[in-house]
């Protein structure tokens, strides 16, 4: 699903990388606020759903080679995490649903989660 499809789905409003929303695609999604989860089991292709907003977030999804982030709960990263997030190309969205009914939103829409892709992948969380 297009990185565009999901905003609307989900009512964000978008805060960096609006030029990439049309090219991105999103496969899975991950809802995590440990960026160690993240590293260890997010891939390429996922769009990462979290409540936190520091500049680790942005690190640890170019890291992963994340699709992009999505703030949940209303919350919105400083200008600082915002800067980082255009110099490295990573779209940020920010929806006020909580984390997990935007999970289920997008559950319900056909995006996976990554558990799937670990398993396949012969690792487990």
């Amino acid at each position: 699903m297009r990185l565009e499809e999901i905003a609307r789905l989900i009512d964000a409003d978008v805060i960096a990388g609006r030029d990439k929303l049309c090219a991105l695609d999103v496969d899975t999604a991950c809802g995590a606020d440990l960026m160690s989860d993240v590293l260890a089991f997010c891939h390429e292709r996922t769009l990462l759903l979290t409540g936190l907003t520091s500049p680790q977030v942005v690190r640890s999804a170019e890291v992963a080679g994340l699709s992009g982030i999505v703030f949940v709960r209303g919350k919105k990263p400083g200008d600082d995490v915002i800067e980082l997030a255009n110099a490295l190309g990573i779209p940020l969205l920010a929806t006020d649903y909580p984390m997990f009914e935007t999970c289920g939103m997008l559950y319900g829409a056909g995006i996976g989660g990554t558990y799937r892709l670990s398993r396949a992948e012969g690792t487990s969380s």
